[in-house]
């Protein structure tokens, strides 16, 4: 994490003292979050994040009421003040009251966090492993970015104890529905498939809606199916996509090699940075000068 921090409209010191016990969402995971990329002072994809971010906390009644505008620019200064124009951005709408232990004269009905942190080298690819029963696809919070995220953290650090980079999450039917911190996809033939977002109950990421929506490839169709275990080690090619990995190869689950396909993964990873640069250069305007 870098030195400051964005705390509702102010920039301060990560080491200074903000918030309390009686603030009800830090201590039950009461809140939205989105991790967005920062690229040359731009924040990617904003707007889709925004949009997420403002779903998830009314169906979570988290209060938010920040315009798109208004979170923007905060969160603009606090990549001006950590000089984190290339890096990733965390961002939390916190709820504060609710419940039995909520603290006296709490003033605001939800806390903005935000903090900056250098980027990551993820590597050439990743080794995975199955989680059974890692999502519920019928519950109605299924696909939700809260901050409830001690399952997630709790899979993801037991898949580095066992010698993996990540898990797979399997739904109750044991259909794959996602990782632990990103969307999973497989190449087959000439169709790039990843779980649907009405059965699976995985999240709907940012990258995930955009290769979906915005990318075009020839001769390739992007859609939503359903995926087994099966159909996964079979497929020509799988790779796994989030805002901090961008689309990342996966060479393994659990230690069997799966197929490569570097010539499908050149096109799309081409695809998807052309769309990312077209996207920098019509928001340049929202840099800091």
């Amino acid at each position: 994490m870098h030195q400051f921090l964005l705390h509702n409209e102010e920039i301060r010191d990560t080491r200074d003292s903000l918030l309390s016990p009686g603030q009800v969402g830090f201590m039950n995971g009461w809140g939205v979050f989105s991790t967005l990329r920062v690229c040359n002072g731009v924040l990617f994809a904003f707007d889709r994040h925004y949009q997420r971010m403002v779903r998830d906390a009314r169906l979570l009644r988290v209060p938010f009421d920040l315009s798109p505008e208004e979170l923007e620019q905060r969160l603009l200064s606090l990549v001006q003040a950590n000089n984190a124009f290339n890096s990733t951005l965390r961002v939390a709408v916190v709820r504060n009251k609710g419940g039995l232990f909520e603290a006296p004269q709490l003033r605001r009905d939800s806390e903005l966090i935000a903090f900056t942190a250098d980027l990551t080298d993820w590597g050439e690819g990743v080794n995975l492993a199955y989680q059974p029963f890692g999502r519920f696809s019928a519950s109605p919070f299924a696909g939700m970015k809260v901050t409830s995220w001690a399952e997630n953290l709790t899979w993801y650090e037991e898949a580095h104890e066992r010698g993996f980079d990540e898990m797979i999450l399997l739904n109750e039917s044991g259909e794959v529905s996602e990782c632990t911190s990103a969307n999973i996809f497989i190449v087959r033939e000439d169709l790039v498939l990843t779980p649907p977002l009405a059965t699976s109950g995985c999240l709907p990421g940012v990258t995930r809606a955009l290769l979906l929506e915005e990318i075009c490839v020839p001769d390739l169709a992007i859609a939503e199916r359903d995926i087994t275990p099966s159909d996964l080690e079979e497929a020509d090619q799988v790779f796994i996509a989030s805002t901090t990995r961008d689309l990342l190869p996966v060479l393994s689950v659990e230690r069997t090699p799966l197929n490569q396909d570097p010539a499908v993964m050149r096109v799309l990873r081409k695809a998807f940075c052309g769309y990312r640069e077209k996207y920098l250069e019509a928001r340049m305007e929202s840099v800091p000068v």
